[in-house]
């Protein structure tokens, strides 16, 4: 079982920024895609960033491009979301999501979906106020 905790969130100034951090434990790191999804009130959890097994290919949701950064430090374990300029918009709770890609004929790409995914954090709380 791999367990993921999300920590970094909080509440911010429209225009300021918050990194996000994932720690996974019980899976060798660099057997995980690593995913970030939002869920806002009365909305539904929808993607936001992806990244493979070594950190060497990433994408986007289109309201994120040119604002966040999803990276990753397999040395710790950990995967990070980098927020930037942020908006009013953008207040969710945020989570963690892991895809095993051990067994897959394709272990490099990244997951965008639900569905695809294994393993969820419990979320972390982001505010951005106007």
């Amino acid at each position: 079982q791999v367990q993921l905790v999300e920590s970094g969130g909080g509440s911010v100034q429209a225009g300021g920024s918050l990194r996000l951090s994932c720690a996974a434990s019980g899976r060798t790191f660099s057997d995980l895609a690593m995913g970030w999804f939002r869920q806002a009130p009365r909305k539904e959890r929808e993607f936001v960033a992806a990244i493979n097994w070594s950190g060497g290919s990433t994408y986007y949701v289109d309201s994120a491009k040119g604002r966040f950064t999803i990276s990753r430090d397999n040395a710790k374990n950990t995967v990070y979301l980098q927020m930037n300029s942020l908006k009013p918009e953008d207040t969710a709770i945020y989570y963690c999501a892991a895809r095993d890609v051990l067994g897959l004929l394709q272990r490099d790409y990244t997951p965008r979906s639900r569905n695809e995914y294994d393993y969820w954090g419990q979320g972390t709380q982001v505010t951005v106020s106007s």
